[in-house]
């Protein structure tokens, strides 16, 4: 004991001992905040995760996170399939941060796979299709073939084909200034070539590479004919990006894209299966139908190989049907996100804080991994959905102001960069007619009209709004710099993983608090002005 004055106080040291007296820690527990007979249905922005104990730098906390029962991700954060926000560019440098980019499907299904094929074409281990031609391909050709493909490096063999013999490489520089468009590859490609032998590990190929000083390295059989090869730009992007998301075996980029639940989508996903896909959502803004079931069922025997997720969904009862059927991952969100509108107009959908911790926490005892879609504004709403029991988040306006995405940049009236964002569900998106061809049944394939049940309706019921967003800057820093928000996240609470995290939300462990109106106002910036900077 110790006295001042009046006061009679406890000894300081005894403080760690005295805190044990309490029955219970501070805050709530994960049911208490997620009670809905008591809280009602909860946003992220109605509660606050308590502080814990930080033993360790922010540098120490890891991110990996599954996005599918059998693909993890180093980086939790996804890109979504809406036509002004992903196409192969962002779904490129969002796998190159860690993360993964689902492509869209407003498109025809040609030019969705012909986006597989550009994401997966970026970085290889070992290129197992490469582009190959003969020697009588002309240099016209071969630029043509650069143009489209992003690259220059083209093996030459006897027959054009992988599998026949090498006879030389043509580059660009073999090309670059050549003015005679008629004249044969055979006439300007390089003979002297340096290659590796067939069973070559990728770590010897890169080391024979390195030492080569050349752009690509051949990989040939015991009769010099062409089985694979090996590039320099790939090598030095696996020094760039380290984090980035590659499927095991090739070392490929991985790559996601969205395809609805009518029968012309089967044709439409075999494409994208032959372009090298790894994961398949299905896009639906109520995927407890039949139509999704079916499909589900259909691409598991169809693609054993393929990831499916299914969604969306926010109630357990939607959820288990997509279980049943064998989903690898589940999409949970209807109606939160910043572009959408389907809770006001349909009166249908649930607050997403509440929707992600009842469907994740479902599907968790079935091992199946949950992205958190839709009303993502900033880091700490990121955090809070992985908190709840998502393992990966969803962001669309979000990135749709960033470099990478296939939106329209302009001044807006009050002076500012923006991009043009639009909801799947909006009128512009279920009117545009790319995904048809422009032809007058063009509705009928459309993303948006697909995703919220509306081809074959006369009159379209808006889901969704049009507008702009303020622009970002380039993914290669806006990503890091929420990666990095999230680390420093996970050591406020005290936690060194998103695993850590999720066992001690559920242990009771990580507690929180309600936020109510006057708290939510006292957490934001209460200034007379002020510039607000997220990142430098």
């Amino acid at each position: 004991m110790a006295v001042n004055g009046n006061n009679t106080f406890l000894d300081h040291t005894s403080a760690m001992e005295v805190l044990k007296e309490y029955e219970r820690r501070d805050g709530l527990d994960i049911r208490e905040l997620m009670d809905s007979k008591t809280q009602g249905g909860l946003t992220y922005n109605d509660f606050l995760l308590l502080p814990g104990y930080i033993g360790f730098p922010a540098s120490a906390v890891t991110l990996d996170s599954p996005i599918t029962k059998r693909i993890t991700l180093k980086v939790p954060l996804v890109s979504s399939p809406m036509d002004t926000v992903t196409e192969h560019e962002m779904a490129i440098h969002m796998a190159l941060q860690g993360g993964v980019g689902v492509i869209h499907h407003n498109c025809s299904p040609d030019e969705q796979a012909d986006m597989v094929r550009k994401v997966k074409r970026y970085e290889n281990g070992f290129i197992l299709d490469p582009v190959v031609i003969t020697r009588d391909t002309t240099v016209g050709e071969a630029k043509a073939l650069k143009e489209k493909w992003g690259f220059g490096g083209f093996p030459v063999t006897e027959s054009g084909n992988l599998g026949s013999k090498l006879v030389g490489i043509v580059t660009n520089r073999d090309i670059q200034f050549e003015t005679d468009l008629d004249k044969p590859v055979s006439e300007v490609m390089v003979t002297e070539l340096i290659t590796a032998t067939a069973g070559v590990t990728l770590i010897e190929a890169n080391k024979i590479l390195a030492q080569s000083k050349k752009g690509k390295l051949p990989i040939v059989d015991k009769d010099g004919n062409l089985v694979s090869m090996i590039s320099r730009s790939d090598l030095t992007k696996n020094i760039h990006f380290p984090l980035a998301s590659k499927t095991k075996d090739s070392k490929q980029l991985i790559c996601a894209a969205a395809i609805g639940t009518r029968p012309e989508d089967k044709d439409r996903l075999a494409k994208l299966v032959d372009a090298g896909l790894d994961i398949v959502i299905l896009d639906s803004s109520q995927g407890n139908s039949m139509y999704q079931i079916e499909m589900i069922k259909w691409i598991k025997q169809e693609f054993p190989e393929l990831d499916v997720i299914g969604g969306n969904v926010v109630t357990r009862e939607q959820a288990a049907g997509l279980i049943a059927a064998g989903v690898d991952g589940l999409r949970i969100g209807m109606g939160s996100g910043s572009a959408c509108i389907t809770q006001e107009v349909m009166a249908v959908g649930r607050p997403q804080a509440t929707a992600v911790y009842s469907v994740s926490s479902f599907a968790a005892r079935f091992g199946v991994p949950c992205i958190a879609d839709g009303g993502i504004q900033n880091v700490g709403h990121i955090v809070k959905g992985l908190a709840l029991g998502a393992s990966t988040v969803m962001m669309g306006g979000l990135l749709a102001g960033t470099t990478e995405s296939p939106g329209t940049s302009f001044v807006s009236r009050e002076g500012k960069l923006v991009k043009a964002y639009r909801g799947m569900g909006s009128i512009d998106a279920m009117q545009d007619k790319k995904a048809g061809g422009g032809g007058k049944d063009a509705q009928k394939s459309n993303a948006g009209t697909a995703r919220y049940f509306s081809e074959g309706d006369s009159i379209l019921v808006a889901q969704g709004v049009s507008g702009a967003v303020a622009h970002r800057g380039s993914i290669s820093k806006f990503v890091p710099y929420l990666a990095a928000g999230l680390k420093h996240s996970l050591q406020d609470c005290g936690m060194t993983s998103l695993q850590e995290l999720h066992d001690c939300v559920e242990n009771g462990t990580v507690r929180f608090e309600i936020r109510t109106a006057s708290a939510q106002l006292e957490g934001g910036v209460n200034m007379e002005s002020y510039e607000k900077k997220l990142y430098a």
